[in-house]
């Protein structure tokens, strides 16, 4: 019985006979397990309206190409390509964004071959476990809070490589010079860093001797930004 409920529910039909209740049962199934996995993904995470309602609706159009295609092979290619050519029109989205398209596909995949309930089950316990990671602290560095940008305008006749290495000795445990622009007319230098400070609690004193240093021209320290359109 437990075996039966697990099958596909095309196997007693013809590839070319998938009657409307068929369809139906399907196109239904897609579309609840779609809303399941957007809400699964929209806890406790930030989003667009527009990415929510494709990750809802993208199991029902995965679902309705698979039931066409229905064991045509060559079919089952050409349509992978038209897929693919989707990638190369659309930006880069962050690793959880691309992972949230890829489980709507497999509950569509899994609707559109007709297993329902093993559709039901994937989607069900992916869900669960999503919001399980959304809601601990899996995932995340203990210093992050120590991670900043630095950004300091100086002088042309400073010599950026060497004149803050005490300070910033002093101050952080790592540090890299990521950027060096000249800006208005090639009279002040804009150098980037990317730091970690030894102690975070020491932000201000740490601007205040670099301030010192550099003229009291323009500093920005910023929380330093992880790309998140890479996997």
């Amino acid at each position: 019985m437990l075996d039966s409920f697990f099958s596909s529910i095309f196997e007693s039909s013809t590839a070319a006979a998938i009657t409307v209740s068929d369809f139906l049962i399907c196109i239904g199934a897609s579309l609840v397990l779609g809303l399941i996995l957007a809400l699964a993904y929209m806890y406790k995470s930030r989003y667009t309206k527009s990415f929510a309602v494709t990750m809802a609706l993208i199991p029902s159009v995965v679902c309705i190409v698979i039931m066409m295609v229905n064991g045509n092979i060559g079919a089952g290619v050409a349509v992978a390509g038209a897929f693919s050519l989707v990638r190369f029109r659309s930006a880069a989205g962050s690793a959880k964004e691309i992972g949230g398209i890829f489980l709507a596909m497999g509950a569509g995949l899994a609707c559109g071959m007709g297993y329902i309930a093993f559709a039901v089950c994937f989607s069900l316990i992916i869900g669960i476990v999503w919001m399980l990671y959304s809601q601990s602290r899996f995932g995340e560095k203990q210093d992050d809070d120590a991670l900043r940008t630095l950004r300091i305008t100086i002088p042309e006749d400073l010599d950026y490589c060497t004149v803050f290495d005490d300070i910033i000795s002093e101050y952080t445990s790592q540090s890299k010079v990521v950027k060096v622009k000249t800006t208005n007319l090639g009279s002040l230098f804009k150098i980037t860093w990317n730091i970690k400070l030894k102690d975070p609690s020491k932000e201000k004193e740490f601007i205040d001797k670099l301030r010192c240093r550099n003229g009291n021209l323009e500093i920005a320290v910023s929380p330093q930004e992880i790309q998140s359109n890479e996997l």
